[in-house]
């Protein structure tokens, strides 16, 4: 018999309140758990038995993706669900960590509806919790969906290093995390649709009164991390004219990629310079060496593409008028693209049927499922953020929203389930 939804929407809040003590940041209500840290260990193996605990199989693909698998008709493709539950230092909870939990609790519930009915769906059911999503203490962002849809070489992962020289395989070893390739089980992934939710990271749903955000299109994104090489000289004694200040050169790029907004119409660029590594980074010397990761998005690619031509012009000039060499060693992009109408319209039908608010609504950030829409037909939702904070310990989603999105979650997979968005 199938639960009443004062029952379910307590056992999420139950499971959810328990999760939030991973990592948590003690006096706040946020946490930190980066990938691979001993905390995302400890969040791992409970997600795990709690899994576990309704019937699924856990297992860890090589780069330590971790999923969980019922197998309800056997060698029937999956409807796969979930997000990351990795976090940006000191960050919230919610980013990420809701959508896998309530993808888990979505597919317990129609697990459960299956079992008491006796239907036979078309799809099985598994719970995603992709590894390395935010990028913090490895790059690139999206790590492990990268891998899984091909779009990243597993062996370029695996030895990618954090700051401290410790590379992913390595972490994920120390934590017992790195599985196996044959997560599905006969010859590679089996996926039949793809579902995500996750907090909206913007104020634009609440300030519309929006619930249920049906994700239409990504923004894009050009990610770069420039090394900028000046010499080491004595910050007091050495003559301003004979410098090579690296520092000096990134400063401008710091400058110039705020200024470089106000090009464009209110809201249609945004940048940031989110890290900076400084060598030698000593208090009485020039700076020799700086590593900057260098940021733009827009949802037009025109705008990128005279973003980008401005910032290379920014370049020259300041390797010209400041004597430092700049040099892009990596860069990480994705193109403005959009998520299928089939399962927009799914989500839309869903929500009606809930009576909750909804409208389209467009993903600034990226996503796992910016991958996985690529792979399978796939479906993106957002609940609202207070505020739009986001990447912050203040990070906030009222319990109704999050409760609401698992109900609408529950229905979307529900559908996928039965083979809505399978090609026939």
């Amino acid at each position: 018999m199938t639960e009443h939804p004062t029952t379910q929407h307590d056992a999420f809040l139950a499971d959810w309140a328990v999760h939030s003590r991973f990592g948590a940041v003690e006096g706040t209500g946020g946490v930190e758990r980066q990938a691979a840290s001993a905390a995302d260990g400890e969040q791992r193996a409970w997600f795990a038995q709690l899994l576990e605990s309704h019937g699924f199989t856990v297992r860890r693909d090589e780069i330590g993706n971790q999923f969980g698998l019922l197998e309800l008709v056997p060698g029937a493709p999956y409807v796969l669900t979930g997000s990351h539950m990795d976090s940006q230092p000191t960050a919230g909870r919610f980013d990420g960590a809701y959508g896998v939990m309530a993808s888990a609790h979505a597919c317990f519930r129609v697990a459960d509806e299956l079992r008491a009915s006796g239907e036979t769906p078309r799809c099985n059911l598994a719970v995603v919790n992709w590894f390395n999503e935010e990028g913090s203490r490895f790059k690139p962002s999206m790590m492990g969906s990268s891998v899984f849809t091909g779009k990243l070489p597993l062996a370029d992962a695996l030895t990618t290093p954090d700051p401290h020289g410790v590379t992913v395989a390595e972490a994920l070893d120390a934590i017992g995390e790195r599985g196996d390739a044959a997560v599905f089980g006969g010859d590679g992934p089996r996926v039949a649709s793809y579902a995500e939710i996750h907090v909206q990271q913007g104020r634009s749903m609440e300030e519309d009164g929006v619930t249920i955000g049906l994700v239409n299109a990504t923004w894009g994104a050009r990610k770069f991390e420039f090394k900028v090489t000046g010499e080491q000289a004595h910050s007091g004694s050495t003559l301003m004219a004979d410098r090579r200040d690296a520092l000096l050169g990134a400063a401008r790029l710091i400058v110039a990629a705020r200024e470089l907004v106000d090009e464009f119409e209110p809201g249609a660029l945004h940048t940031a310079c989110g890290e900076i590594n400084v060598y030698p980074n000593s208090p009485v010397v020039v700076a020799s060496e700086v590593q900057l990761l260098f940021d733009l998005r827009s949802p037009s690619s025109e705008v990128l593409s005279a973003a980008y031509d401005r910032v290379m012009e920014t370049v020259e000039r300041v390797q010209r008028e400041d004597r430092v060499q700049i040099e892009i060693v990596a860069e990480h992009s994705w193109d403005q693209n959009p998520y299928p109408e089939a399962g927009l319209e799914l989500a839309r039908e869903v929500a009606q049927e809930l009576g909750l608010t909804h409208d389209r609504v467009m993903t600034v950030a990226g996503h796992d499922s910016t991958n996985m829409k690529d792979q399978a037909p796939t479906v993106m939702l957002f609940v609202p953020s207070v505020d739009g904070v986001s990447h912050n310990l203040n990070e906030f989603t009222r319990d109704e929203d999050l409760l609401a999105g698992v109900d609408h979650l529950t229905g979307v997979v529900r559908r996928l389930a039965g083979g809505a968005l399978v090609a026939e």
